[in-house]
């Protein structure tokens, strides 16, 4: 899934791919030692160890201003209304593909706006 979020990111233009983890404890850590290294995790909640809705958690207590997305196979009414609750900005299911890359798409356009001027 990271070679092809890479090759999501390539395609789009505007990001780029940082980290990755295929486990809670590796995501966590990873959040842990890459702070302010990051402005958008994307969390799968089904990880090879542990829990997606932790990293969700964990990224939303490290950086709360950042922007985060799940984008998952269990992207179900309950479990969505669950991360939008834990700060997750948009719930994508893996089957809705183009929402997923439609939003990244807006993020991209929405972080190469320039702010109001101070």
């Amino acid at each position: 899934m990271r070679t092809l979020m890479g090759e999501l990111f390539s395609a789009i233009g505007g990001l780029r791919l940082v980290g990755g983890a295929a486990t809670e404890a590796e995501a966590k850590l990873w959040l842990s030692d890459n702070a302010g290294a990051w402005d958008l995790v994307i969390v799968d909640l089904i990880l090879d160890e542990g829990s997606g809705i932790e990293v969700l958690r964990e990224a939303k207590r490290r950086a709360p201003a950042s922007r985060a997305v799940v984008f998952s196979s269990f992207a179900t009414p309950g479990i969505r209304a669950h991360c939008l609750a834990l700060g997750a900005d948009a719930v994508f299911d893996k089957v809705d593909t183009a929402a997923f890359v439609s939003w990244l798409d807006e993020e991209v356009n929405r972080l190469d706006r320039p702010g109001p001027a101070p």
